[in-house]
């Protein structure tokens, strides 16, 4: 086997880190360690919101719609995923949030891969990685 190649599916690995696949937070030689990007498969039920607003944003992303229906919201505009393969790209400088309108799906790909924007998780006094 070749440590530099890893394996998965998207479904079972993403709960086990917020839903993040790909990203600096994994550990350095892990083929899935990244400083580049980070990719992130979403899985919210309807009526999931992110806990806060992301400002100061120093990233680049793009979340597209696999299935579901899914609102994000920007600073004076909110865009609405409603078919599969919608999607949306955001750059640096662009403060967001997101609200799961129906049971959803998102692929989300940021980067550069940055610390800095994880939203504490009151429920088990741990952070988890922001959307």
């Amino acid at each position: 086997m070749n440590d530099s190649v890893y394996v998965g599916n998207a479904g079972k690995d993403a709960p086990l880190e917020r839903g993040w696949l790909l990203g600096h937070f994994k550990d350095v030689g892990d083929p899935r360690h990244s400083e580049d990007v980070e990719i992130k498969w979403g899985v919210h039920p309807r009526g999931d919101t992110r806990a806060q607003w992301v400002t100061g944003e120093e990233r680049t992303a793009l979340l597209v719609l696999i299935s579901g229906r899914f609102r994000v919201e920007l600073p004076g505009r909110d865009v609405v995923l409603a078919e599969q393969g919608d999607y949306v790209v955001w750059g640096r400088g662009v403060d967001h949030s997101w609200y799961a309108e129906e049971e959803s799906v998102v692929l989300t790909v940021r980067w550069p891969s940055v610390p800095g924007y994880r939203v504490r998780d009151e429920t088990e006094g741990t952070e988890a990685h922001g959307e």
